[in-house]
């Protein structure tokens, strides 16, 4: 998120005050900073991963990772704070945990800080407005991003019109069972975009599983995991004709079924361009 965005928001951030005095509704503080006594919360948001623009002087520090935002009004009746009380309170919490101030100005941003976070580090932007009746805060946990799609729609069409297949690993299922797990989601919705943008393209859904237990059984169980992903599919909107299926159990291992690293590979989904 830019500061430029900030400043957009600024002019909303500054209308009247809300006459709710309870926090809104599933809002919650971030879980070791504390709020500003006097204040509740109205809006909050909270992403795995995001990224903002910290200032810093005459620049700005630019951190990636999981992000909260929370915007804090001042309760009626409740003693409006200073600048400086709000800057300088959070300030000390950070400094005790081996925090520091970054930048600190007068104007509507004015504090940049940053803590140790274990290997990681936290930081924090203070923004104040409507006379200091409301705070803002920007906070970032630093941390890479979570792959959680394994491959978009526009690669697995790359590698289908490339080799003609592709193997997926994104498709769990527990042990011995061919349920989906909620997790696998996000790759299926990007087999799902997939097959709507092509309209002509038809594919096999191969099941595959590493050689562990009864030839029989994992060739009827790679079958109905097949089966499962079509079903996912055709609950989307996409026509099972396009669609066969095809339990492979263990006859087609891409690794050394001897390892436990071997036998993960060989446990996947295959798509095969028809």
């Amino acid at each position: 998120m830019t500061r430029s965005l900030l400043v957009a928001l600024s002019a909303v951030l500054c209308s009247a005050p809300a006459l709710a005095q309870d926090d809104c509704e599933g809002c919650k503080d971030h879980p070791q900073i504390a709020r500003f006594p006097g204040f509740f919360l109205e809006a909050a948001e909270q992403n795995d991963f995001n990224s903002f623009e910290f200032p810093a002087g005459d620049k700005t520090v630019t951190k990636e990772g999981k992000y909260w935002s929370l915007k804090y009004v001042q309760k009626e009746g409740a003693k409006t704070p200073s600048t400086v009380e709000v800057v300088r309170n959070y300030e000390n919490a950070f400094k005790k945990g081996g925090g520091k101030l970054v930048w600190k100005e007068e104007g509507w941003t004015p504090a940049t800080l940053t803590m140790p976070l274990g290997k990681s580090e936290r930081w924090m932007a203070i923004s104040l407005f409507n006379a200091q009746t409301v705070i803002q805060l920007d906070i970032i946990e630093v941390a890479a991003m979570e792959q959680k799609v394994e491959v978009s729609a526009s690669e697995m069409l790359d590698a289908l019109n490339r080799d003609g297949f592709i193997a997926l690993y994104g498709i769990l299922f527990d042990t011995g069972k061919d349920a989906i797990k909620p997790e696998s989601e996000p790759l299926l919705a990007e087999i799902v975009t997939l097959l709507k943008d092509n309209a002509a393209l038809k594919l096999s859904v191969e099941g595959h599983t590493d050689n562990v237990g009864n030839t029989k059984a994992n060739q009827a169980l790679s079958q109905k995991r097949a089966e499962s992903v079509k079903k996912f599919l055709a609950g989307k909107g996409i026509d099972g004709k396009r669609l066969e299926t095809k339990g492979q159990g263990d006859t087609k291992p891409v690794a050394d079924n001897r390892t436990e690293a071997g036998r993960a590979k060989n446990r996947r989904v295959e798509l095969v361009k028809k």
